[in-house]
């Protein structure tokens, strides 16, 4: 259980990033941002980031839209929380666990 919240901090991490280079690019003419969704990858319990390069509309400026890159920043971070939040519990029970066997 453990592993498929570390992958979606990590798939998260990638999210992030992205996100980060489109806002540095904000001001970089011609720049056509990178999209990201994370989704279930093959195997059960984890997550995959998908990255691709949004549709160019030809535009001379960024084509960074600003609102969605922060409240994706917004959203990436309450995932985090709650992905660290359950691996400290399971951390806490395996510990309970190991010394009531103890």
């Amino acid at each position: 259980m453990i592993s498929s919240n570390v992958s979606s901090i990590l798939s998260n991490q990638t999210y992030m990033n992205n996100d980060a280079a489109n806002i540095a690019n904000v001001n970089t003419d011609r720049y056509v941002p990178q999209n990201t969704v994370v989704r279930e990858a093959d195997n059960k319990g984890s997550t995959t980031a998908v990255t691709t390069r949004a549709t160019d509309n030809g535009s001379e400026k960024s084509q960074t839209n600003l609102v969605k890159e922060i409240t994706d920043q917004i959203t990436i971070e309450n995932v985090t929380a709650a992905n660290v939040e359950a691996i400290k519990t399971q951390d806490k029970m395996l510990g309970s666990l190991l010394d009531f066997k103890a």
